[in-house]
């Protein structure tokens, strides 16, 4: 089963095929996304990574946390669920 990781402290001209080409050498990469701001357009430095087995995912973790890419050091570790949101409070057509 994939295993995602979260990757901290990127360039800002970090591209998503050199965070794949990075990873590719622990095991098999399923996707890697750098997230972007929706405003602006630039990176906001940080990204995911998917790798195909828990296996890789440990070794990718133990091969680049801490390890120096593109001028930074960065930050890998197993990515968190993302918390939701509620969206029925606050806005418009609430009754009071």
């Amino acid at each position: 089963m994939a295993k995602k990781l979260y990757v901290g402290n990127l360039s800002y001209n970090t591209t998503e095929d050199a965070l794949r080409n990075l990873f590719a050498g622990f095991g098999s990469v399923a996707s890697a996304k750098i997230i972007f701001d929706r405003d602006t357009g630039n990176s906001k430095g940080f990204g995911f990574i998917e790798m195909s087995t828990d296996e890789e995912a440990s070794a990718a973790i133990a091969g680049t946390n801490g390890r120096e890419f593109e001028g930074r050091q960065l930050r890998v570790n197993e990515a968190m669920d993302k918390p939701r949101r509620d969206r029925g409070s606050g806005g418009y057509g609430n009754s009071w």
